[in-house]
């Protein structure tokens, strides 16, 4: 039977400034604006998704920017990582890239034996690494800033710091089709589908404090399943577990449910379907701003309340 997880979907993240935000990941990290659109909970507040040409399943890191949030605390009981999957050739082109641009960043590190990657932050503070390797075959994507041979290909995996790993790996392989394919030390690697951009990495950090949420933290991560049938199903496995997952929510760019996993990080299930060229068309995404059809009649009003923000990738070069 085809699995009704295929892997990870979309990770939301917190953020401060808009516009530095968009500079960081469009014009340092050379991402596409995929969708410009507003916090359907807080339409005051943007929400922005970066990602590959199309924002396929598994590209795609959004954030809600709250101009003057609180700084939050990475820890146990929270995704404190996420990684994207750039080519082994492209080493000295990061490193450099990122002293240019002045990000601080760690040395080239290796774990499982041969996966090297480098560690930074953005500029709320939010975990992020660059994972080298040549197992990815998805094409990079790049608006220019970024030759098209060292593109990020979108991500390779999310990091989840626990007080122990057994429990949220219960729900992993037993309702949401992974299975444990790697272990090392205080570190365990899922996969729904054995390839980069899906891998679940769960770090027992016992002594840890926990995690506090705001500005640099992720605030979800959402797992991918094809269309609205299948969440269906997974709801229901879901709710017979007793995590009792929200009602379906339509999020226009795909249907979604959220529910807490045992260690605290909040899960989403997203469909596929029917994606972000519904109301663009795909050479155009990103570049208007876009509403959900029940705030259409307050764009006026919500216009005023975001901050104006400009796409400009030429002094990132």
């Amino acid at each position: 039977m085809d699995n009704l997880i295929t892997g990870i979907h979309h990770i939301t993240a917190l953020a401060g400034e808009p516009q530095r935000n968009l500079n960081f990941y469009t014009g340092i990290l050379g991402l596409r604006m995929v969708k410009k659109t507003v916090n359907f909970d807080a339409p005051e507040v943007y929400h922005f998704y970066y990602g590959n040409k199309t924002g396929a399943p598994g590209s795609i890191l959004t954030f809600f920017p709250y101009e003057g949030i609180r700084r939050g605390r990475h820890g146990k009981g929270m995704l404190n990582v996420t990684t994207f999957s750039v080519p082994s050739a492209s080493i000295e082109y990061w490193k450099n890239r990122l002293k240019k641009f002045n990000i601080n960043h760690k040395p080239v590190q290796e774990r499982f034996d041969s996966e090297a990657f480098i560690y930074f932050e953005d500029p709320d503070g939010l975990g992020l690494e660059l994972v080298f390797n040549d197992l990815d075959k998805r094409p990079g994507f790049t608006y220019g800033p970024i030759p098209l041979e060292h593109s990020i290909k979108g991500f390779y995996s999310a990091e989840i710091a626990q007080e122990g790993y057994e429990r949220t790996a219960g729900l992993l392989t037993e309702v949401m089709d992974h299975q444990l394919i790697a272990e090392k030390g205080n570190r365990f690697r899922f996969a729904a589908d054995n390839t980069p951009g899906n891998y679940i990495d769960i770090v027992c950090s016992p002594d840890a404090l926990r995690g506090l949420g705001g500005g640099g933290t992720v605030h979800h991560i959402a797992f991918n399943t094809a269309n609205a049938e299948n969440q269906s199903q997974i709801r229901k496995k879901i709710y017979e577990r007793g995590l009792n997952p929200t009602p379906v929510l339509d999020r226009q760019y795909f249907e979604s449910i959220y529910f807490r996993e045992p260690g605290g990080v909040l899960f989403e299930v997203a469909t596929a379907e029917p994606g972000f060229a519904i109301d663009e068309a795909p050479e155009r995404l990103g570049e208007e701003l876009k509403l959900p059809p029940q705030y259409q009649s307050r764009r006026e009003e919500i216009e005023k309340a975001v901050k104006p923000v400009h796409l400009n990738t030429e002094n990132f070069k």
